[in-house]
């Protein structure tokens, strides 16, 4: 009869524990592997410390602008709106006095070759939220600023947009293609008619430029290239960095 140990018998207990010595062994050679190979990287730069009214709020929309690039700076700005209300002194020399809700503004960052149209209007659709229920937007374009990111440099809060010395502004007009029954091409022609009209009241309603002389500039059918200072005289931009 095999004498049992706690419903095993005791061969396979020392089998079990074996087993388990081997195991544990393994384990610590192979962290210590781990360790020996561990590059340890010492961040001693300290980041800057900013009162609460200086905080850093900028989002970067650089690059095309498509849906990811949207539901990124959608999210961005709808998380910095919920954070640009704080209480500060209504004269910071003052601290004695009663602080007052103070709305911060966020920055934005522009520098794209343009992009989708609907993910652009859903950029705009809810800076014009913000701006309407909160605080104010500042828009920056630096590099390139074209297609669709012009209507989102001109959609910031008027005395707040500023443009690159050497940033080249480009407007165009609306691009698609499509493909099918002649009956689905003419449904997709009437939309692309749609996009290319909201466009331009869009932009005119951003700047100094009305409907008819956007449209006087885009029928030449080339790309309407615009520099920083006839950005200013536009009404796309209010200052030069």
């Amino acid at each position: 009869m095999v004498k049992r140990i706690s419903g095993l018998p005791q061969k396979q207990q020392k089998l079990d524990k074996k087993t388990k010595e081997k195991k544990r062994k393994l384990k610590e050679k192979e962290q210590q592997e781990l360790d020996d190979n561990q590059v340890v990287i010492i961040n001693n730069i300290q980041m800057p410390a900013f009162p609460a009214d200086k905080e850093l709020r900028t989002i970067n929309l650089y690059g095309d602008i498509n849906e990811r690039v949207g539901a990124d700076v959608v999210a961005a700005l709808l998380y910095l709106e919920n954070s640009s209300h704080i209480e500060m002194p209504e004269h910071p020399d003052n601290t004695e006095e009663m602080p007052v809700v103070v709305a911060r503004s966020i920055a934005m960052l522009v520098s794209t070759h343009g992009g989708s149209a609907s993910d652009m209007f859903s950029i705009l659709d809810v800076m014009d939220m913000i701006k309407e229920r909160t605080c104010d937007i500042e828009t920056i374009g630096i590099g390139k600023v074209m297609s669709a990111g012009v209507p989102i440099l001109a959609a910031g809060t008027p005395g707040k947009r500023a443009v690159g010395r050497n940033c080249r502004i480009m407007l165009h007009n609306v691009m698609a293609g499509t493909g099918g029954t002649i009956f689905s091409m003419e449904n997709e022609l009437e939309e692309i008619k749609w996009v290319q009209e909201r466009y331009i009241e869009t932009l005119a309603n951003y700047t100094k430029l009305t409907p008819s002389r956007i449209k006087k500039l885009l029928k030449t059918q080339k790309d309407v290239y615009i520099s920083a200072e006839e950005a200013i005289k536009m009404g796309i931009a209010d200052q030069i960095i």
